[in-house]
């Protein structure tokens, strides 16, 4: 039984939709919820939500960078050459501009995190079930 069950309803934000538009960027099964819709602010921000085993690629934020500001449940966040991260609620991250990295849950929690991004992603390769297993057992 997955940890974390009450992030699947929706901590502070629905969990949104079916990210089925970045679905081709994740291993496992991730919702969208946008929370600012407002063509005159340039970043966007948006509650994420990752089934338990659900990891975005490996992927780059070129001219801006992100926040992740995580709400619920255990993830897992790496940037390359690094060892991985826990996160858990209260946490925040920030990945700077032109940093090779990733997110998701464990593999036994539901994981939710605001995402506030400028710049545009550069979408890379999966993380394999290897580098996700080796980063769930070394996380500190």
């Amino acid at each position: 039984m997955a940890k974390n069950k009450e992030v699947e309803q929706g901590i502070i934000f629905s969990k949104g939709p079916k990210n089925n538009a970045f679905a081709k960027y994740f291993v496992g099964q991730s919702y969208l919820q946008g929370l600012v819709e407002d063509p005159d602010v340039s970043v966007s921000v948006g509650n994420v939500t990752f089934e338990p085993g659900c990891r975005n690629n490996w992927h780059i934020h070129h001219n801006g960078y992100q926040i992740l500001l995580v709400t619920g449940g255990e993830g897992l966040y790496q940037e390359e050459g690094k060892p991985a991260q826990r996160l858990k609620a209260g946490d925040v991250v920030v990945t700077h501009d032109g940093v090779k990295h990733w997110h998701g849950a464990t593999n036994d929690s539901w994981f939710s995190h605001i995402a506030i991004t400028a710049g545009k992603p550069e979408w890379l390769e999966k993380v394999s079930d290897s580098e996700y297993r080796k980063a769930e057992e070394n996380a500190k």
